[in-house]
């Protein structure tokens, strides 16, 4: 192990010791706020300092059976400890390798899904659906908390644009990857003479502001417009002004929420998800001038990448930045994305492992 990494973990070790110490300290157990901020640090470092105690201890191990090696009576078992702790040593070593790697500060925050269609009319509404439909299976295999913010259907069913929020453990760690332009490849159901059309759509995953401060906006910069709400609700729904309609004026971004029957409540949700988009946007303005450098577009946005195909009559799925292809397709479309999911999430954890002793 590098010097530089094991200073690294010696620091990490000083720290959750002294985090212990404040944990049982009288003013932090009386201030919920703080005794939760402690107990989500030490969380975070309780891995790192399990396996680098391991570590350590098979370092002792290694070093008892190399003494040992001369010694007629013990040589042979020393040997056989000598090389289980090797390969011990090797493999401890590889999880602490992961384990220190950064952390996108997003992963554990909710998002916002947005999907949209693009080139291929009905057909491209309708895939929107289908899409739609995967991943509310996928959010109730992780039972996540899923609530529509918006949607504008098309006369032919699926929808033009369609906005939901996800909540649950993790939501932005596991849909990050599903940002960009998606590609479908089938027969439509009107074509008479069985010819494949190609349509796409756009997925734009936003982590959700916790707090509205996060992102600066000036009132001054916002046009906000009332209108009755288009969706199912009942009644009430459809006979009164409910629907919030928010443009930040720099920007022309537009956003807008119809789900809850009262003014007030979508203009709250209409406004944390104005904030996601322009922090979004900040983040893609600072990503930009190093997307050169990255061959995944992690969590950007960039809907000008076709990130995966969709093929129906071949039943095959194949994501382009990672060159995987899956011949179930129809499992996939039921919200079965798991193999797709650790696939992007693996190849992006073995970019940084080889980035991670940089500059030592």
């Amino acid at each position: 192990m590098q010097q530089s990494i094991r200073l690294k973990l010696d620091e990490m070790v000083k720290r959750y010791q002294t985090l212990e110490n404040m944990q049982s300290d009288s003013e932090v157990m009386v201030d919920h706020k703080m005794y939760e901020k402690v107990a989500k640090e030490m969380h975070s470092l309780a891995d790192i300092v399990n396996a680098y105690g391991r570590y350590q201890s098979l370092e002792v191990s290694k070093e008892e059976a190399e003494m040992m090696l001369n010694d007629p009576e013990m040589g042979d078992l020393a040997q056989q400890e000598l090389e289980e702790a090797t390969q011990a040593l090797s493999e401890v070593n590889q999880e602490l390798m992961l384990l220190l790697l950064p952390k996108d500060p997003d992963d554990d925050k909710d998002i916002y899904l947005e999907i949209r269609a693009c080139a291929g009319g009905d057909e491209a509404a309708l895939f929107v659906g289908d899409l739609l439909r995967m991943y509310m299976m996928y959010a109730d295999r992780n039972k996540w908390r899923c609530e529509m913010i918006s949607q504008s259907t098309s006369s032919a069913g699926g929808y033009k644009e369609v906005v939901y929020s996800l909540k649950g453990h993790d939501v932005y760690r596991f849909m990050k990857y599903e940002s960009g332009t998606h590609r479908v490849q089938r027969i439509p159901q009107t074509e008479s003479q069985g010819r494949i059309h190609t349509s796409t759509c756009t997925v734009a995953i936003l982590p959700q502001v916790n707090e509205i401060a996060e992102v600066d906006i000036n009132p001054s910069d916002l046009r906000i417009d009332t209108y009755r709400s288009s969706g199912a609700g009942g009644q009430h729904v459809n006979t009164t002004d409910s629907a919030v309609r928010i443009t930040h004026i720099p920007t022309q971004t537009v956003v807008e929420c119809q789900d809850e029957r009262s003014q007030h409540k979508n203009k709250a949700k209409a406004m944390s998800l104005l904030s996601a988009k322009i922090l979004q946007q900040q983040r893609m303005q600072q990503q930009a001038k190093v997307a050169s450098q990255r061959s995944l577009q992690v969590g950007s946005g960039d809907r000008s990448e076709r990130i995966r195909t969709y093929n129906f009559p071949q039943g095959r799925l194949t994501d382009h930045r990672i060159g995987l292809t899956l011949y179930r397709l129809s499992e996939v479309m039921e919200g079965d994305i798991d193999e797709l999911v650790e696939s992007l999430i693996r190849e992006n954890k073995a970019r940084q492992l080889s980035g991670l002793n940089d500059g030592d």
